[in-house]
């Protein structure tokens, strides 16, 4: 089951959106750019109705088809890039110092504009297909603020659907899953207080490195001992700041880091235990802390009837052999979570091949994976507003 023909033969004008994204990459919302571009290539494609500035930079095209239902689809591809110095040293590599496009975004615009080309000339569907380009979706929650904004009620989207490339996965193949696919990704500071003095007087200090020290141990038994075995806990300490010299013990250490967790009753647990375990570890020691716990957003949760018409149009584009219907989840995060929090939907991954990882310096979108991802979101419209 091949990809469309149509798609294949949008590959190379696809290739230099891509390519041109990639090499002008922008920040969170301030994505004013990129938002021209694709309002651009919407008007270009004769899409009905384009509405620009939702969610501060979101640009939201709706594209009638032939029928009179009056169904939406939503179909979402976020725009931002990241805060990294591109290696890859490719010809289209960013052109802007300190920005690249390191979890191909470009790729999933130029698909979603490959899609919306393709629907708006052949309108092959009863219905209505809003295309969704998302800001901010790299730890700004672009979709809350979309939503906030009144993406589903204004043009009446009664289910949505996103994509994300995954290296590892060959190019030509899919992954989904039902329930949690990407976990919810917390993120904590703990700030440790006590009594500082004299390296060599340490019995006249309350010292902060030593209890969190013993803290970043203790927190690692919220994984292993408080959590179920086989519902997933990641409690990583990635921080820790104290002191300014050799002979000093300060007052004060500062540790940060992330939980990851892929459903709320393990997320209420895991920062339960963190606030006791801090609280009884310090006060043992006779010193003080403040803790900053900050949600992000909540878990992604593909609903079953829509992952299952997620897994038939990326079926019907790769063969029953190459789409994986049971992948692990990602302990990753992404804040198209709020939209399925919204309404019903799924979230799929698409093959990037044996490429550098997300978020590195040295990754790259595979061209490649463009037409299949073309024909995945084609073949998803056309089977969901079918006659």
């Amino acid at each position: 089951m091949p990809i469309l023909n149509r798609a294949a033969e949008l590959q190379g004008e696809v290739t230099e959106w891509r390519r041109y994204l990639h090499e002008n990459p922008e920040i969170l919302y301030d994505v004013e750019n990129t938002a021209a571009f694709v309002a651009a290539k919407l008007k270009e494609f004769g899409v009905d109705e384009i509405a620009t500035s939702i969610g501060r930079t979101g640009v939201v095209g709706i594209i009638r088809g032939n029928g009179t239902g009056g169904r939406t689809i939503g179909l979402r591809a976020d725009m931002d890039a990241l805060p990294l110095t591109e290696l890859t040293q490719k010809p289209w590599a960013s052109k802007i110092p300190g920005r690249m496009h390191a979890c191909g975004h470009d790729g999933h615009m130029s698909m979603l504009l490959g899609a919306a080309k393709y629907l708006a000339e052949t309108r092959n569907f009863n219905g209505n297909v809003a295309v969704i380009f998302q800001p901010a979706e790299e730890g700004g929650g672009g979709a809350l603020t979309m939503i906030e904004d009144g993406l589903m009620e204004r043009f009446g989207v009664d289910e949505v659907y996103g994509m994300h490339n995954m290296p590892g996965i060959p190019v030509g193949q899919f992954a989904i899953r039902k329930g949690g696919i990407m976990a919810a990704p917390d993120k904590f500071t703990i700030t440790i207080k006590g009594r500082g003095g004299h390296a060599a007087q340490p019995h006249k200090t309350i010292d902060p490195i030593f209890i969190g020290s013993q803290l970043v141990g203790s927190l690692q038994a919220i994984a292993a001992r408080n959590a179920d075995p086989v519902r997933s806990v990641v409690l990583s300490v990635t921080r820790f700041d104290a002191g300014t010299t050799h002979n000093v013990i300060p007052d004060k250490a500062m540790l940060m880091g992330t939980v990851r967790t892929l459903s709320e009753e393990m997320r209420d647990l895991a920062e339960n235990r963190l606030r006791q375990v801090v609280a009884g570890l310090v006060a043992a020691h006779g010193a003080e802390a403040t803790i900053e716990y900050e949600r992000n957003c909540p878990v992604t949760v593909n609903h079953d009837r829509e992952m299952q018409h997620a897994a038939a149009a990326a079926t019907e584009v790769a063969g029953a052999p190459n789409v994986d219907t049971e992948v692990d989840p990602s302990m990753a995060g992404e804040d198209f979570a709020y939209m399925l929090k919204r309404r019903p939907g799924a979230f799929i991954f698409i093959g990037n091949g044996d490429t550098a990882g997300l978020h590195n310096p040295n990754y790259d979108f595979d061209d490649e994976a463009l037409a299949y991802g073309i024909s995945y979101w084609i073949r998803l419209a056309e089977q969901r507003l079918a006659e």
